[in-house]
């Protein structure tokens, strides 16, 4: 891989390692591209806490630290400073001025939730709700609509188990809305390696069909996925089975 944009920090309370590590690894593994995109803070205000995201208040540490190592690793690897963030319509104004103010360089979008965090379920928990399948996907269609996000990381997150008419149909308009908007598509390496049901190739043949541009992200939430080279080159086979495998991506402007 020459570039990876799916990286998270400690900030997350569900990553290890220092960016300095990541840094490290990314260049042993040969990377020429570090982009870190930890989960995005959001706008909840005072009476919810996350526990899987930074809050408001620690973003512009994380931006700082980052640039920092950034001048400091520039002849080794050019590091990126993003987000990976949730398209919730009532917050993303936030967010995107968050984003505006600090300079960040580019956001993905993870879908981990319908509706958000607080009033919403994760998505990755087995499902058949027709009409959950259909939200979720009218909420990436609106999300990457809005020209502010990158790719999408691991679009077959949805872990829908009704009728597959159903699932084809809904999978079609969020890889075809993708193809519209020259969004790329990521293949997960997190999934692959935890074995979840994800990277899915009932999902990515459908990809396939569209023609979608593909990406491989590690998701690395612990160092050693950045030097994993045998893993990465795993995944980077599959995303050539099922589409044209792209090796680097141009950040899309948030604003």
């Amino acid at each position: 891989m020459l570039a990876n944009y799916h990286t998270h920090t400690a900030r997350c309370h569900h990553a290890v390692g220092d960016e300095r590590e990541y840094i490290e690894a990314a260049i042993a593994g040969g990377m020429k591209i570090l982009g870190f995109s930890d989960h995005a803070p959001q706008f909840y205000g005072e009476d919810y806490v996350s526990g899987m995201r930074m809050l408001p208040k620690e973003a512009e540490e994380y931006v700082g630290t980052l640039r920092r190592l950034s001048d400091e690793y520039k002849d080794d690897i050019k590091l990126l400073v993003g987000f990976e963030a949730e398209y919730f319509p009532r917050l993303f104004p936030k967010l995107r001025g968050l984003c505006a103010r600090l300079g960040v360089d580019y956001l993905i979008m993870g879908q981990h939730c319908l509706v958000d965090e607080r009033e919403g379920r994760w998505i990755g928990g087995p499902n058949g709700d027709e009409k959950e399948l259909a939200f979720f996907v009218d909420q990436v269609v609106e999300g990457i609509s809005t020209g502010a996000f990158t790719y999408i990381a691991h679009p077959d997150i949805y872990n829908f188990t009704g009728d597959e008419e159903v699932y084809r149909r809904e999978t079609v308009r969020l890889c075809e809305a993708a193809k519209r908007l020259s969004v790329p598509l990521e293949v997960n390496m997190l999934g692959a390696k935890s074995k979840r049901h994800y990277p899915s190739e009932r999902f990515f043949k459908i990809a396939s069909e569209v023609e979608n541009d593909l990406i491989v992200g590690c998701d690395a939430h612990t160092p050693v996925f950045l030097s994993d080279t045998a893993s990465q080159n795993e995944l980077l086979a599959f995303a050539k089975r099922f589409g044209r495998g792209l090796e680097t991506v141009e950040p899309r402007k948030i604003i």
